[in-house]
């Protein structure tokens, strides 16, 4: 990996790469070998069905299947190993940056996909914004020590500005050339993958990128982990870098959509008795898309949530101030003691149900209609949430505030499998 010249760089350093992708002709489609990421896969309907859709699905990698953690992360290693000496996998052959597109009727996001140099949250070069469960770290850090490879790129954002020079006029430029790869996923999202190898042209994007920060839309697991093997490696070294993919959101604004919570242990019935002296509770008869109305309604004037998993919703909103007094943490923003993902935490799940934040007590979910089917099926509390804006979450990472684990969730996630990092090569 070519990262000459960029160690006195104070903002993003993006190096290029040989990007490892899978050979078109080995595989029985693109499409079928592609994931979504490790954290986005619902388990274990989702992994099965990933696994059963292409014998090489990335899936295997990024979710190995075996009895314990050091055989998963074995097999997972032994697994890359095999794909890459049977040309399932291949290096290109020039180190490059990667313009990647994803499309989506009118939804369109491109970026550039290439290798940062890791920095703590105090440089201020990339900025998190969520705190992180530590057995996820040290999960993703122990199957990363094992392959030696980034097998999905974290999503970052920066603000580009008005500049139609450096990396905005290098994507330009790349999407009128054929593209390396091109296919479309099950979710209907066509993808479109460019190499950048001129090294004009990787010089212009550096130069560019070099005068930004950026703001860590998804992957702050990933992410610290990183950081964590980064320590455990002599500088220089590829673990210094990490792989990612940077949107311009200037030009290219991401959706930001919630993630929910799902509670094993606790019945509708039960959660919602527990909140009746200290929130409104209002049942809705009606569809769920008209439920997540109604808590759009709702979130836009108070802290609100909706309750399903007993064949209704209900709308949990207006909690006591006095309450939320008692309960929220001092010595925060304002705009962070308000969001709703810390009054669930700190007034629900701490004061009021008394749940931990562990896997054994509450699962987190991306898809609204799965969190509602698991609790359904399971007997639980599926609680939905209202998501934050980009605008909130950027100007409480830049005061060096991190808001509750998995409070939001930025889309489109770049898909995992189309290319990978490799740190052998």
């Amino acid at each position: 990996m070519n990262t000459a010249g960029h160690t006195d760089v104070h903002g993003l350093d993006l190096a290029p790469f040989r990007g490892v992708r899978y050979d078109p002709e080995q595989v029985g489609s693109l499409a079928a070998v592609t994931s979504p990421p490790y954290d986005v896969v619902v388990r274990p309907d989702g992994l099965l069905e990933l696994e059963s859709s292409d014998p090489h699905n990335i899936v295997r990698l990024i979710l190995p299947q075996a009895t314990t953690p050091a055989a998963r992360n074995r097999q997972a290693a032994d697994t890359l190993h095999d794909w890459l000496a049977e040309g399932i996998l291949a290096p290109d052959p020039l180190p490059g940056l990667y313009v990647y597109e994803q499309r989506d009727g009118d939804i369109l996001q491109r970026g550039i996909i290439g290798a940062l140099r890791l920095s703590e949250p105090a440089a201020g070069v990339v900025l998190p914004h969520e705190d992180v469960m530590p057995h996820v770290v040290e999960d993703r850090a122990a199957l990363m020590r094992a392959t030696a490879a980034n097998l999905e790129p974290l999503l970052l954002t920066y603000p580009g500005g008005d500049s139609a020079d450096g990396a905005a006029a290098a994507i330009e430029r790349a999407t009128h050339h054929k593209p390396l790869l091109s296919t479309t996923t099950e979710d209907g999202f066509s993808h479109r993958l460019w190499a950048v190898t001129d090294p004009a042209e990787i010089a212009g994007i550096q130069s560019d990128l070099a005068h930004h920060q950026a703001l860590i839309a998804d992957g702050h697991h990933r992410w610290a982990t990183n950081l964590r093997l980064r320590a455990e490696h002599a500088s220089p070294s590829p673990w210094d870098f990490g792989l990612v993919l940077l949107v311009d959101t200037a030009r290219y604004p991401l959706r930001v959509r919630a993630i929910h919570r799902y509670l094993h242990g606790l019945p509708v019935a039960e959660a919602l008795a527990a909140l009746a002296d200290s929130f409104r509770v209002r049942t809705l008869e009606c569809s769920l898309s008209e439920a997540r109305a109604a808590l759009g309604a709702a979130a836009a004037e108070s802290n609100a949530f909706l309750l399903a998993g007993d064949g209704s919703y209900h709308l949990v909103d207006r909690p006591a101030p006095g309450l939320l007094a008692r309960t929220v943490p001092l010595g925060r923003p304002e705009a962070w003691r308000t969001l709703d993902a810390t009054v669930l935490h700190a007034t629900l799940l701490d004061h009021i149900w008394r749940i931990p934040d562990d896997p054994e007590h509450i699962a987190y979910i991306h898809h609204t209609e799965a969190t509602v089917e698991k609790a359904e099926r399971e007997g639980g509390t599926a609680v939905l949430m209202h998501p934050v804006r980009e605008e909130v979450v950027r100007d409480l990472a830049r005061q060096g505030v991190t808001m509750p684990r998995k409070s939001t969730s930025f889309g489109p996630k770049p898909a995992t499998g189309l290319v990978l990092r490799d740190l052998a090569f």
